[in-house]
């Protein structure tokens, strides 16, 4: 049995990125960066206006004097040709500047009559005009790789006119939950010995949410021969098997026997946690396997502490990133910690960090309170309410990003 600090490290050791590809735009968003996003404008393309008003020459001005309107800017149909002396452009927000125009005055302290217009007040010192290549220039290197896609990338990517961009492969996931007891949800109530097999949808959202793309799920009874049959087909069509149930050593637990058969290179099993502790890792063939407790709370704790890192490094980013911990106050006194690392499910409320009610391994409910695990290390005293505690958002780093 391992520490949860050595078992990341064997994780962080094998969760490299699969590959890149190029994908169009549209379908870029939540991905990973390969390669820098390349500025294929700049921005603004031009000289534009920051303000509807007039373009004019500085040199021109004077309050009350009048100048002649000779046409109108506007974003995407630009005045045609340099402006004259003694005249000005209609011109609107984001709309390129005319040769020869230095300022924009706003229309607030024009007068007009529709051919000309004349001062109200003396112009501020701003110019009102975003010069070319003032927020970026053609060719310059915008978002490193190893960026995540997100709204704002998103918008810079667009904004430079870029519509491909080399993004890493997303890993490929087969679920497999197992155990006599689990029904479809909806079927369940049919028959009074079934649960609803909860795992299955809960890891498959939590796969998406880290980067991953869900490529098969099946749910097995506890049956070595049909266990080891969905192990070898988990394995050769994916690039990460997350099996949820069978992780103990019970008679019908036969997660690892199923997947030793493939020829698994077992790298951890049974990390000194709570809860979680019969959490094992392995390769088999190409891909990896995580096996997980088959408590819903068990499972998903793990997920987070193990599975996040996991498909993070698998999808291009730093495996730390995904168990970077803070710090916070306690709203309630926590007691002594015993000898394994215990995570302790909470929320935040007005700053603080509150454990959640219900601490039970199978509790499923408690989830959805769930925002923060706190850390206990073995052996760690009590903390009163008010002192810090090392604390690990639940929520995806791609939806923070």
């Amino acid at each position: 049995m391992i520490d949860l600090d050595a078992a990341l490290a064997i994780i962080a050791g094998v969760a490299r990125p699969l590959g890149s590809e190029t994908v169009a735009l549209q379908a870029a968003g939540g991905r990973i960066l390969s390669a820098p996003v390349v500025a294929g404008l700049a921005a603004p393309r031009q000289d534009v206006s920051a303000m509807d008003g007039y373009a004019v020459r500085e040199q021109e001005l004077q309050a009350g004097g009048a100048l002649k309107v000779v046409g109108a800017s506007y974003p995407g149909r630009a005045f045609a040709g340099a402006l004259p002396a003694g005249g000005c452009v209609r011109i609107f927000t984001g709309a390129p500047v005319p040769a020869g125009a230095d300022r924009v005055v706003v229309q607030e302290i024009v007068a007009s009559d529709g051919s000309g217009i004349r001062l109200l007040a003396n112009p501020s010192k701003a110019r009102h005009i975003r010069a070319q290549g003032s927020d970026f220039r053609s060719g310059a290197a915008l978002l490193p790789a190893g960026r995540a896609l997100g709204f704002r990338e998103m918008v810079v990517t667009a904004a430079a006119d870029v519509a491909m961009v080399e993004v890493w492969r997303r890993p490929r996931v087969s679920i497999v939950t197992t155990g006599d007891e689990l029904a479809e949800p909806g079927a369940a109530a049919k028959t009074p010995t079934l649960v609803p097999d909860s795992l299955l949808y809960g890891i498959a959202a939590f796969v998406a949410e880290w980067g991953g793309v869900v490529s098969g799920a099946v749910r097995c009874p506890d049956d070595l021969e049909k266990l080891s049959a969905a192990a070898f087909s988990a394995a050769a069509e994916a690039d990460l098997v997350v099996i949820a149930g069978g992780a103990s050593v019970g008679e019908r637990d036969f997660s690892r026997t199923a997947f030793a058969r493939t020829g698994m290179e077992l790298l951890f099993e049974k990390v000194a946690i709570k809860p979680g502790k019969p959490v094992w890792f392995g390769k088999a063939g190409h891909g990896l396997v995580l096996g997980l407790p088959g408590n819903p709370t068990s499972a998903l704790v793990t997920a987070r502490l193990f599975l996040a890192p996991l498909l993070a490094g698998l999808a291009g980013l730093d495996p730390a990133a995904a168990v970077a911990w803070d710090s916070a106050p306690l709203g309630q006194e926590l007691p002594a910690c015993a000898e394994r690392e215990t995570f302790v499910r909470g929320r935040r409320v007005d700053g603080q960090v509150w454990p959640v009610m219900n601490q039970d391994s199978g509790a499923q409910l408690a989830l959805a309170e769930t925002d923060v695990l706190i850390r206990r290390p073995r052996r760690a005293p009590a903390i009163n309410r008010g002192g810090m505690a090392p604390v690990l958002c639940f929520q995806s780093v791609l939806q923070r990003s």
